[in-house]
C-alpha cells in the first residue's frame, strides 16, 4: 500500500483489503491543553504516530483519527475542546459498529490520552462486542500500559500531564510542534493534593484512588496547564519511548490478527 491511512484510498481498494485482513488501527486523541511547551493536539499525534508506525510494520491500515476526547477537566484553558462521556461512547460506538459492518473483525484502538479515555473506550467497546459484533475482537492499547515497562527505566522524573516522556515522544515524530523553549521543570504535587491518593507519577507505583478533579480545580493547582517536568524532554527520549511502544504494538497485532480463540469466534445465530 502507498499509504497505510484508510482515507487514502478507495472503496474499491479497501474491499481488496479485507480479502485477506481484517484488522484496522483507530488513533484516539484529544484536543487539550499541555502546558506552555505542547501543542493542544499532543495526544492525538502520540496516538497517530503509534498507528501509523505500527501499521507500516505490520501491514495494516489506520481510520481517521478522533481528535476529540473525555478533556471537561482541562476546559478551564482556551483552546481545549472536550467530549461528555456519553457523546464519546456514543461516537466510539458508531465507528466500531460501521467498521465491522464493513468487515473489519480486528479492530485495535490506540488511545494517546493517557487513562482519561479509557472508562469511554472500554465501555462502548464491551456493548459493540455484547450487542452488536460478537463476531468482532476489540482491544485497546494505550501508552499508560504499553509504556510502562520502558518508561521505568528511560524517565528521569514523575511523568504526568504534559510531562516529558509525551512531549518527547512528539518531537520526535512530529519535528518543531512542541515549542522547546517554553519546557519547564515546573510540577505539581498531586500526592499532596489529593491527601497521598492521587499518584503525581502515571509510571509510579504504590496504591491510589482515583479522585476527579474539574477544570476550575486544575487551573488552581496548576495555573500553567504543566503537571509534570517536561524540561528533560529530547527527541532521543521520545524516540526511545515511541519506538519501544510500536515493537510492543506489533507483537500484539501479530497475535491478534492469528488468534482463533474461544473470543471472536460466537456467530450470532449461536447467542
Amino acid at each position: 500500500m502507498n499509504s497505510v491511512w484508510l482515507a487514502d484510498h478507495t472503496w474499491q481498494e479497501v474491499e481488496e483489503y479485507i480479502t485477506s485482513k481484517h484488522s484496522i488501527i483507530v488513533p484516539v486523541g484529544a484536543t487539550e491543553q499541555h502546558g506552555p511547551a505542547g501543542p493542544l493536539g499532543v495526544d492525538t499525534y502520540v496516538a497517530m504516530g503509534l498507528a501509523e508506525d505500527a501499521a507500516r510494520a505490520t501491514g495494516l491500515l489506520v481510520a481517521p483519527p478522533v481528535w476529540l476526547g473525555d478533556s471537561f477537566h482541562h476546559s478551564a484553558f482556551p483552546g481545549t475542546i472536550w467530549l461528555k462521556s456519553s457523546t464519546m461512547i456514543a461516537v466510539i460506538t458508531d465507528i466500531a459498529h460501521s467498521l465491522a459492518e464493513a468487515g473489519f473483525t480486528r479492530q485495535i484502538y490506540v488511545n494517546g490520552h493517557k487513562g482519561s479515555n479509557l472508562p469511554s473506550l472500554t465501555l462502548a467497546l464491551r456493548e459493540v462486542h455484547e450487542y452488536q459484533h460478537p463476531e468482532a475482537l476489540f482491544a485497546i492499547a494505550d501508552p499508560l500500559h504499553l509504556g510502562r515497562a520502558v518508561a521505568g527505566e528511560i524517565k528521569q522524573a514523575a511523568e504526568h500531564h504534559g510531562g516529558a516522556l509525551e512531549l518527547s515522544q512528539v518531537m520526535y515524530r512530529y519535528p518543531n510542534k512542541v515549542r522547546e523553549d517554553k519546557l519547564t521543570d515546573a510540577s505539581v504535587d498531586l500526592e499532596a493534593i489529593g491527601g497521598g491518593y492521587i499518584a503525581s507519577d502515571l509510571f509510579g507505583q504504590g496504591s491510589i484512588v482515583e479522585i476527579s478533579w474539574n477544570s476550575r480545580e486544575e487551573r488552581a493547582f496548576s495555573p500553567s496547564g504543566s503537571i509534570s517536568s517536561s524540561h528533560t524532554a529530547s527527541v532521543d527520549l521520545g524516540k526511545r519511548f515511541h519506538e519501544a511502544m510500536v515493537g510492543e504494538l506489533c507483537k500484539f497485532i501479530q497475535w491478534f490478527e492469528s488468534y482463533t480463540g474461544p473470543l471472536g469466534v460466537v456467530s450470532e445465530d449461536e447467542i
